[in-house]
């Protein structure tokens, strides 16, 4: 009886041919071409057969078999879902409402509008990555980038490099492979992605020497630890790391006074860094790159798509002698960023040397906001609210919260913000929250309390829109 059960069971199952027939495969076949859509065809006859098969015994009983026409449905619903569920899997835009300005895993900085722009047109068909066209000769890949990084660091020289660990990588191979760079001990972090300093300089084939203890490193440490060996003095930003209380470290010009009367260059690793002072807005302890500079490093690595607020790259700016040994160095063609990334810099480095970047770049906007705008802006949304939800699904009211910078950046910065409570007559927090994600665009936001909240600090103005929409969707649902 269960194999006469199973063969008339497997007798309804439709067949490759059949499903690629239906409406759901044929609107799908234009976006996923026809050798894919067969083998998502195939995914999906293949996982209805077994649990076709697993309905032998009492289940197998012919009045409680789907019917033909019932099992082509469901594989026709389940080839589409298949093809969204693709679909979500790569690069979507998101809506962030979590609060957290640099958001690692949705990308951090957001572009400016001149930024999007610059990308697009770069992206659009040819552009002079590599073109001169004054000359007509090769032109040299980031020289405009590099040109604005140096006038607005006051360095001699930049380069520009796909990500700052290759900034790093770079650094540490040119100038001390072979060789000793003496560091702190405070200093040998851990970043997030399993960036390590001591795995960074075993790679590059310098030997770390640690000088000092975690918490207290001075000036003597150094001197003692300079040999014949040594080719650099590195100092490196502890990024999300914060050691408090007993503690000391020497100026970065009394390191640069040692490395330089012994002949050595002073690297500084700056993470995150900075182009402007934003000590204004919470963020006091990020280093400011000018500043570095002026106070004798040699040369100072930082990334660009955290506080720049550009896309990913590696910043190098300094001395114009150590910037070119870089340059020179035949592991930089395997680091060098593309014309996507260069065009993003480029626009973004333009609004800083115009003075506007503090209004321009979303992520310095941001972090600017005040807590009174915030509440503002909340109190206009949970209005909007209440006028899309005449169910009353929703419950919202504005709490007290704190945002986050991100990205590694000021860990002991939590700007105050107002933020959007929502509780559902039905759903539980963890279901609201999935649903959200689930949206068109989807959304992203916390679960604080028992209650899914939203920080309209990470949420652009223009964005509110498609917020309440995906919200009152799921109040009619």
């Amino acid at each position: 009886m269960p194999e006469q059960a199973s063969a008339s069971l497997l007798r309804a199952l439709p067949s490759v041919d059949a499903l690629l027939r239906t409406p759901e495969a044929r609107a799908l076949s234009g976006r996923l071409g026809a050798p894919h859509l067969t083998s998502l065809a195939r995914a999906v006859t293949d996982e209805l057969r077994g649990e076709l098969l697993a309905r032998d015994g009492d289940e197998g009983r012919a009045g409680d078999a789907p019917t033909r026409d019932a099992l082509l449905a469901e594989a026709a619903r389940r080839l589409a879902r298949a093809a969204r569920d693709e679909q979500a899997r790569g690069l979507r835009r998101v809506v962030n409402a979590t609060g957290v300005v640099l958001h690692t895993n949705l990308g951090r900085a957001p572009l400016s509008e001149a930024a999007r722009s610059a990308v697009s047109r770069a992206a659009a068909g040819y552009c002079t990555l590599e073109y001169d066209l004054e000359t007509g000769a090769r032109g040299r890949r980031g020289a405009r980038a590099e040109e604005l990084l140096a006038e607005l660091t006051g360095a001699e020289d930049a380069l520009v490099v796909n990500n700052c660990a290759a900034a790093a990588l770079l650094v540490l191979t040119a100038l001390a492979r072979g060789g000793e760079v003496i560091v702190s001990r405070g200093e040998l972090v851990e970043i997030g992605g399993d960036f390590r300093v001591p795995d960074v300089m075993a790679q590059s084939g310098a030997r770390m020497v640690e000088v000092g203890t975690t918490n207290r490193t001075r000036l003597s440490d150094y001197e003692r630890a300079v040999g014949a060996e040594t080719r650099l003095v590195a100092r490196v930003h502890p990024s999300n790391y914060r050691i408090v209380g007993f503690t000391h470290a020497p100026a970065l010009e009394e390191l640069a006074e040692l490395a330089h009367s012994r002949g050595l260059p002073l690297y500084e690793d700056a993470g995150s860094g900075a182009l402007l002072d934003l000590a204004a807005q919470g963020l006091a302890g990020e280093p400011v790159i000018g500043e570095s500079i002026a106070r004798g490093a040699d040369v100072v690595t930082f990334s660009g798509d955290k506080l720049l607020g550009a896309a990913q790259a590696g910043l190098v700016v300094g001395r114009r002698e150590v910037v070119e040994r870089l340059r020179r160095h035949s592991l930089y063609r395997a680091l060098r960023a593309d014309k996507l990334a260069l065009a993003a810099l480029e626009a973004t480095l333009e609004a800083y040397r115009r003075g506007a970047a503090l209004a321009e770049v979303p992520a310095l906007r941001a972090l600017a906001a005040t807590r009174e705008e915030l509440e503002e802006r909340a109190r206009a949304f949970v209005g909007g609210l209440r006028e899309r939800d005449g169910a009353g699904a929703l419950r919202a009211e504005i709490v007290e919260g704190h945002s986050a910078v991100g990205g590694g950046s000021a860990p002991t910065t939590h700007p105050p913000t107002a933020l959007v409570a929502l509780a559902h007559s039905t759903l539980s927090a963890d279901a609201l929250e999935e649903r959200l994600r689930r949206a068109t665009p989807p959304v992203v936001a916390r679960i604080l309390d028992g209650r899914v909240v939203l920080d309209l600090r990470t949420v652009e103005e223009s964005e509110e829109g498609e917020l309440l929409d995906a919200l009152a969707s799921i109040c009619e649902t």
